[in-house]
């Protein structure tokens, strides 16, 4: 089932009263357990990664689903009054809704970190666990290890007095606001330190040329799950988007194998 140019997505309602948000999101029928795109901070469902997923769901008949987080691409809300928990809800709701029966998860940056706080949350709730996880440069607690306690003391505190910081991007031409919410929120769901299973295989993919998310992160992820059916891949020469025609042949490669 191809998707139709500019057709418009379908919306999941998350929240309650003025909290409430549409989520967009986009699906494709198919056989198999339903691969779900999870995206990175700031990216899109529309992202070069997402969309090679998705061609070759189409061209292998397997179902997919693609989803925008609160404040990102086609759903609603502010992305400055998002948070990690948001995020996570936005992700858990359009599972329930559509991807419920042992997805592989398949989490880019941010999404990588989403993805295993996913698997946590089926398992605490008594729910089968994923069929799979695919994570490029997973960001694990990306807001504690690699925004605060990377910041000046400067940046800290404009954040902690103004309630937010404009960090300057080179994915973005706008500065993205960094706010004191998202810093406490994030640590509430750190997950480095300490044994984490999420029941299923994982595979990580990581360039070593990566600025934004170092392959030593990714090396402390590992540590922190189960030997058996977790692989690593290094890419010596890779950065952090992995966009790259063998990057992307690699992710696929990741994919078919679950």
């Amino acid at each position: 089932m191809a998707e139709v140019p500019n057709e418009a997505p379908e919306f999941v309602t998350v929240g309650d009263g003025p909290k409430a948000r549409r989520i967009a999101v986009r699906r494709r029928a198919g056989d198999g357990p339903p691969l779900v795109w999870l995206g990175g901070f700031r990216s899109d469902m529309g992202a070069t990664k997402a969309m090679t997923l998705d061609d070759w769901a189409a061209r292998h008949g397997r179902a997919l689903v693609r989803f925008d987080y609160t404040g990102h691409g086609e759903s609603e809300g502010v992305f400055a009054q998002a948070t990690i928990s948001t995020w996570l809800a936005d992700a858990r709701a359009v599972i329930a809704a559509h991807a419920s029966e042992r997805p592989i998860l398949v989490g880019s940056s941010m999404g990588g970190w989403i993805a295993c706080l996913l698997a946590r949350a089926l398992a605490r709730d008594g729910l089968p666990a994923p069929s799979g996880l695919v994570l490029i440069a997973p960001a694990l607690d990306f807001t504690d290890t690699l925004m605060w306690t990377r910041f000046t003391p400067e940046i800290r505190e404009t954040i902690e007095r103004t309630g937010a910081w404009m960090r300057p991007s080179q994915y973005d031409p706008n500065p993205v606001p960094i706010t004191r919410d998202l810093i406490a929120d994030g640590r509430t769901h750190n997950l480095l330190g300490a044994p984490f299973d999420p029941g299923c295989p994982v595979h990580i993919l990581q360039g070593m040329d990566d600025p934004d998310v170092p392959y030593t992160h990714a090396l402390k992820v590992v540590e922190c799950l189960p030997a058996a059916g977790t692989i690593l891949t290094l890419i010596a020469d890779g950065d952090h988007r992995l966009s790259r025609p063998q990057d992307l042949a690699r992710l696929l490669g990741a994919v078919a194998e679950i």
